[in-house]
């Protein structure tokens, strides 16, 4: 077991209700089958949907272990939906560990498919997984969209360059607040300056509010 899988397995284990601590003790058991399929969809039932509530020593053991952005979104089924796509893979060869995400991805419902994202910094050989983030960027489900756009490093490690503003101008659409792009900062080039320039424009010459992201992502002013 990787050590991100431990740090992510004991921080639900603690967090879970009580009748569902012994469905966690038994997650590493799941395969890629069956069972995975019905433990991931019984996550909500069975680990609840409270918000995480991360205190600082679990802030540290995470960090350590390599996650080190925000998880103040998420809900104990969302830890332990990731924990269960983390640990599968450390036991499955590239293959049908993309498999296995591809058909969590294809199946799930709302908040299966929201975890699939959450999870994908956290995977081995990222760029496997580039179409399927990609995909949800065009996404009209919100909390799809912020799953991956909103506090998650995948984009910024993985997409290239159109891909990338085009997740940032949508988020500027939503008026998700750029803040919780994850590095935006470092990937905020001159085409996406021209992107949110030209927006801004459009919005006053329509008699509209530019927002502070916005104009700031335009570098106006400066």
């Amino acid at each position: 077991m990787s050590p991100t899988t431990r740090v992510l397995l004991d921080l639900l284990a603690l967090r879970v209700p009580e009748t569902g601590r012994t469905w966690v003790a038994t997650l590493t058991d799941a395969g890629a089958g069956a069972r995975f399929t019905a433990d991931f969809a019984a996550a909500t039932r069975r680990a609840g949907g409270a918000p995480l509530a991360l205190d600082a020593s679990a802030r540290d053991q995470l960090s350590a272990a390599g996650v080190d952005w925000p998880l103040d979104a998420w809900g104990t089924d969302d830890l332990a939906r990731v924990t269960m796509l983390v640990h599968a893979a450390d036991r499955l060869p590239p293959a049908a560990l993309a498999a296995l995400v591809d058909d969590a991805n294809a199946h799930g419902d709302t908040d299966e498919r929201r975890a699939v994202l959450l999870a994908l910094p956290l995977l081995p050989d990222g760029a496997r997984f580039v179409p399927l983030a990609v995909d949800a960027c065009r996404t009209n489900v919100r909390p799809l969209f912020e799953a991956i756009a909103c506090d998650n490093p995948f984009p910024a490690r993985h997409f290239e360059e159109a891909s990338f503003n085009q997740l940032v101008m949508k988020a500027v659409f939503l008026d998700v607040p750029l803040a919780r792009v994850v590095g935006l900062g470092a990937r905020r080039g001159t085409e996406l300056r021209r992107m949110a320039a030209d927006y801004a424009r459009e919005r006053r010459a329509a008699g509209r509010t530019v927002s502070a992201d916005l104009a700031q992502l335009a570098e106006e002013g400066r």
